[in-house]
């Protein structure tokens, strides 16, 4: 059920739209519906949210919001990462609370993935 004054939605840029989707599919094993050659779609990810075709990049060098993944085993987490095509900004390290690693998607978008395991 909506919820009002709560995140329902979020759109990342991406230059090549193609990239995303395999990326995110490869990496997360996320699937997409497009809506024409410059945007696509996610549902069910934790929250719905969809790609638009743009030469920007999200990133917190740029002051943009970090956007944080979970996973029971961060060594894997980062491995289908790279194996996807990410760059990984810094690797696995612990802070309170848990571990977790940086990284780029294809476009350049950056993004966490963190574990309490």
């Amino acid at each position: 059920m909506k919820k009002d004054g709560k995140i329902d939605y979020i759109e990342f840029p991406a230059g090549d739209i193609e990239k995303a989707k395999a990326f995110f599919s490869a990496a997360f094993g996320w699937s997409f519906t497009d809506y024409g050659p410059d945007y696509t779609s996610f549902s069910d990810e934790g929250v719905d949210g969809g790609f638009f075709k743009s030469d920007l990049v999200s990133s917190t060098e740029n002051g943009s919001a970090l956007i944080v993944f979970y996973s029971r085993n961060l060594e894997q987490a980062q491995a289908k990462v790279e194996q996807a095509g990410g760059k990984i900004l810094k690797p696995i390290f612990s802070f309170p609370g848990g571990s977790r690693f940086q990284f780029s998607d294809p476009n350049g978008n950056e993004y966490a993935v963190w574990s309490d395991k």
